[in-house]
């Protein structure tokens, strides 16, 4: 956009007559032409002589417009690891954009380039200013002198030479955007130019590229765990796993190593952090994005070790920390946070992927209003919320995941079918196997296995009844999400499961970081899994409330470590015939998606304390796709 003043009007007054006369007009002095220009086409470079990159340039779209990167890692590695005594509110103040600096060469990559035409025939006299006219305290100008970059204030101003050979700035953004309401992630960066010969401005519009959660079409680059200190039944237990598990990765093809969370003993890796990511398209058209560690709005201090084990050079941590954060409210964990792949359907497009999240009924009871406000503010993967009312800890993962297929939608919807576990122990009833024990897991960390037959599973109280609801409920949340995405039944994987309700004391079904033996009886905090060795978890309340988890170690709940490979827990079913029965079925279901499935055993590690593999695990994606080019369903 450009606007400009007049040149001067010149009068003459005669002196022999000392009178007003009139005189031809003057040519008036035309005001200089500016152009101020950033990467519209998004294809990493500023185009200064075409028109590809100034047409729409006073816009923003989703397609369309210059980005900006909220420049908040650590590329230096000048941050150092938090102290203990360190505020949680002090945490995040350390990163590239606090110090008004370029630190070096990768820190320079992460700048959004924005430049000016060579302005040529401009005065002597001619100087230019930049300023920020929306988004100023959300975003920082460099200007790019003798191939440095300095701070671009209120004071700074470009000679006519600097104007005559073309500016560059760079632009980083100070934060990502937390709610629309308060910024919407836009800056327009205005070049002033004066001399005697008048003012023009010309400026540009940028947006902050969106805060974008992984879906499960991005490749695994690297996985994420916690293990356990110390050398007790149950550490020595969780070790064994991370072992497992490092195997397993490798396996996979995933070459980097394992990051290992040492500090906290918080097992639930899932859920005190949702690895995301920003980006744009960077020098040379190559992807420039910065991986944010977004933390859970939870009261859990496990999340401070982020800063310490992943802050760095192209990765920045961001936490949101609501006023209704409620210490370790389940909603709030981020095994609560999935994302549906790309898609379009009923004339909305989702170009990065969707969000879902879970919400109890009972009390109409949502994740965080800064978490909700944070992701709706992005404007590109706006949560859906699903019913979890009917699960204790109340988490999408426990009953539904998203699976790369070779279809033209390019995804398939993997489900938890509980009916399907019951006919699974029906079945094996009839052919005469009821006496067979219901699960065949061994003694370990000091506890018995547990001693039901398939017969007294389905003779239980509860155990079909539960199960029945569950089903109804998952359902009713499949329903929602065919009718968002467009979806059909042959587009669903439906993987056996069982769930079974349990007498707990924490009425807000908060995973917590370690298991702890009870003795003898069942008692608050206990989870009844007909067994002898009772499992509770640290800081149960006292009001026991009735919900459901998995009976059987949901399989849905593991993890995709590449496009056809999947880590799941490993079922400990009845064996019949020298087989795992649900082994044996989850297997088929995942084969027939053209997935293969490996097991791990997770039971005295997460399934006792109401979560599997995926709980205890988070994963690193690729981000080089740019999102506005990926493919939307058809």
């Amino acid at each position: 956009m450009r606007t400009r003043q007049a040149g001067r009007v010149v009068l003459a007054l005669t002196a022999a007559t000392a009178v007003l006369a009139p005189q031809a007009p003057a040519q008036a002095a035309e005001p200089p032409r500016i152009d101020l220009r950033a990467d519209v086409d998004r294809d990493g470079s500023v185009d200064l002589t075409g028109v590809t990159d100034e047409q729409g340039e006073d816009t923003w779209s989703v397609g369309r417009g210059a980005l900006f990167l909220p420049n908040i890692d650590d590329d230096s590695r000048r941050c150092r690891p938090p102290a203990a005594a360190t505020p949680d509110s002090a945490l995040a103040r350390c990163n590239d954009a606090a110090d008004g600096q370029v630190n070096g060469s990768a820190d320079a990559a992460d700048l959004a380039r924005v430049r000016s035409v060579a302005a040529t025939g401009l005065s002597d006299d001619a100087t230019g200013s930049v300023r920020v006219t929306t988004g100023n305290g959300h975003v920082r100008v460099f200007l790019k002198r003798a191939g440095a970059w300095t701070p671009v204030t209120t004071a700074t101003r470009l000679t006519a030479q600097e104007l005559r050979a073309g500016a560059e700035f760079g632009v980083e953004g100070k934060d990502v955007i937390r709610d629309s309401g308060v910024w919407d992630g836009r800056a327009v960066i205005r070049l002033t130019v004066t001399s005697g010969d008048g003012t023009s401005t010309d400026e540009v519009t940028l947006r902050a590229a969106p805060l974008l959660t992984h879906h499960n079409l991005q490749n695994t680059q690297r996985v994420l765990v916690t293990e356990v200190p110390g050398n007790d039944s149950y550490a020595r237990s969780q070790q064994q796993f991370v072992k497992g598990l490092v195997r397993q990765v490798e396996a996979a093809g995933v070459t980097a190593p394992v990051v290992k969370f040492r500090q906290y003993g918080d097992v639930w890796a899932q859920d005190f952090v949702e690895p995301a990511y920003v980006g744009m398209t960077g020098p040379g058209g190559r992807p420039q994005t910065i991986r944010v560690m977004l933390r859970s709005a939870q009261d859990r201090p496990a999340g401070r070790e982020l800063y310490s084990r992943l802050r760095g050079p192209g990765i920045g941590v961001v936490q949101a920390r609501g006023r209704d954060m409620r210490g370790w409210e389940t909603l709030n964990s981020f095994g609560n946070l999935e994302t549906i792949p790309p898609y379009a359907q009923g004339g909305r497009s989702y170009p990065a992927g969707r969000i879902i999240m879970g919400r109890r009924e009972s009390g109409n009871a949502r994740p965080s209003r800064e978490i909700r406000a944070l992701l709706r503010s992005q404007g590109l993967q706006n949560p859906l919320l699903l019913d979890t009312s009917w699960l204790h800890v109340g988490h999408v993962d426990e009953f539904v995941q998203f699976l790369p297929a070779d279809t033209p939608r390019g995804w398939r919807i993997g489900i938890a079918d509980p009916q399907a576990g019951l006919e699974l122990l029906r079945k094996a009833k009839r052919e005469g196997h009821g006496g067979t024990r219901m699960f065949s897991v061994k003694a370990g960390n000091g506890m018995l296995p547990p001693q039901e037959t398939i017969a007294q599973a389905l003779a239980s109280r509860h155990l079909v009844s539960d199960n029945t609801m569950a089903a109804e409920r998952i359902r009713a949340n499949l329903d929602i999400l065919k009718r968002e995405t467009g979806v059909t039944d042959d587009e669903i994987v439906r993987v056996p499961a069982l769930y079974t309700r349990g007498i707990v004391g924490d009425s807000a079904g908060t995973r917590m970081p370690l298991l702890r033996r009870v003795g003898g009886t069942v008692g608050d905090g206990v989870r009844d899994h007909g067994q002898q060795g009772l499992l509770a978890r640290e800081g149960a309340a006292a009001a026991p409330v009735v919900a459901t988890s998995a009976y059987v170690p949901g399989a849905v709940n593991g993890i995709l470590l590449a496009r056809d490979r999947y880590l799941a827990p490993r079922q400990w079913g009845p064996v019949v015939g020298g087989k795992d029965i649900f082994t044996t079925a989850v297997t088929a279901a995942y084969r027939k998606a053209g997935i293969k499935v490996s097991y791990i055993d997770d039971w005295y590690t997460y399934h006792l304390g109401m979560g599997e593999v995926h709980c205890g695990t988070n994963t690193l994606r690729d981000t080089s796709a740019p999102w506005w080019g990926a493919p939307a369903a058809r």
